[in-house]
């Protein structure tokens, strides 16, 4: 199995955001312990290095939960072919498009995200963390 994360949940984790850290902390835990295949986006890479970089006041610093990060994500890069294939689909959110072009080419069985109604129209299953730990 393999599974796209959305990057709320990312950012979740890594600057425990609450209410959600324990949910999407334990999802992803139990996707490692699975050993299910955990993918990111590359396209997300830079906007949660910068989320990271006002957070903690420090390139250094997130530039080092970004190496954390990739000790247990894959980075599926992104092609041109996803972001035309993220074009034509009929999601109102560009980025969430992109997110589900790249989970269906690197053939995730779902996307893992909190805002499950940005993925209706998605060609890969959204499933929020909660629902993922119970599968």
């Amino acid at each position: 199995m393999k599974i796209l994360i959305d990057t709320n949940i990312i950012l979740d984790i890594l600057q425990k955001r609450q209410p959600f850290f324990q949910e999407s902390y334990n999802a992803i835990n139990k996707a490692i312990k699975d050993d299910v295949e955990c993918l990111l986006s590359a396209s997300a890479i830079s906007d949660i290095f910068y989320i990271l970089r006002k957070a903690l006041g420090s390139s250094k610093q997130a530039k080092e939960q970004i190496e954390q990060l990739n000790k247990i994500v894959t980075f599926a890069d992104v092609l041109s072919q996803d972001i035309n294939n993220a074009l034509s689909k009929n999601m109102s959110d560009f980025e969430n498009a992109l997110v589900d072009a790249v989970a269906s080419r690197y053939e995730a069985t779902y996307i893992i995200t909190r805002n499950i109604k940005d993925f209706i129209d998605s060609s890969v299953p959204a499933i929020s963390p909660k629902d993922f730990i119970k599968k």
